[in-house]
């Protein structure tokens, strides 16, 4: 039997604002290296390796002095990347990914479909939530900005929709749990699946 091509990546992204570089490896065990100079997005990061499974090694640098939105954005962007190029044909994998994850009070629910159309539907955030700053530096709009980033560079469908919550912290940690969650359900291999799981034949 031929080995099953390696689904591992790596994109970088070097700009005057931020200097990015990501690994992915979507056949992992929830592996991650995470620095990206901006802690609490390194925490989300981390739960988002974790509850995909997928390895992701993450190192950026970039303006956090001036403000963290040009590093969060490109690490975003990158990831994208990185997990676009990983997928490859897309032969062979579930497509759709559906999840609904809870933390404490707090409820988030996430659909994904890897489907070579980048498009990005979040609701249930309040406006103080978006104001909010997380941990003193991490504003709860980049929650949303860094997902929509990451969706549009990676070619997936994602919809996010907060159903409860009321700890910022928890609002924004649930959100990436729930779309690490169907992600990992979109990305894994189907061995019921023969070719690309779509009537046209591509993704």
């Amino acid at each position: 039997m031929a080995a099953s091509p390696s689904r591992i990546a790596t994109k970088s992204r070097h700009t005057s604002e931020s200097d990015v570089t990501v690994t992915v490896n979507l056949d992992g065990t929830g592996a991650s290296h995470i620095d990206t100079g901006v802690p609490f997005y390194n925490h989300l990061l981390t739960a988002l390796s974790k509850h995909s499974l997928i390895d992701l090694d993450v190192q950026a640098s970039g303006d956090i002095d001036i403000d963290v939105h040009h590093t969060v954005e490109d690490t975003a962007i990158v990831l994208g990347e990185a997990v676009r190029e990983a997928l490859g044909d897309k032969r062979g994998i579930g497509r759709y990914g559906d999840a609904t994850v809870p933390l404490d009070e707090a409820l988030a629910q996430a659909v994904v479909d890897v489907s070579g159309r980048p498009y990005f539907v979040h609701t249930g955030e309040s406006e103080a939530f978006a104001l909010h700053l997380i941990g003193g530096h991490f504003t709860g709009s980049l929650v949303s900005h860094a997902l929509e980033s990451f969706a549009f560079h990676a070619g997936i469908t994602l919809h996010l929709r907060l159903l409860a919550g009321r700890d910022p912290h928890h609002i924004a940690e649930t959100e990436f749990k729930a779309v690490a969650r169907a992600l990992r359900l979109a990305v894994q291999p189907d061995p019921r699946v023969s070719g690309v799981p779509s009537t046209k034949g591509a993704l």
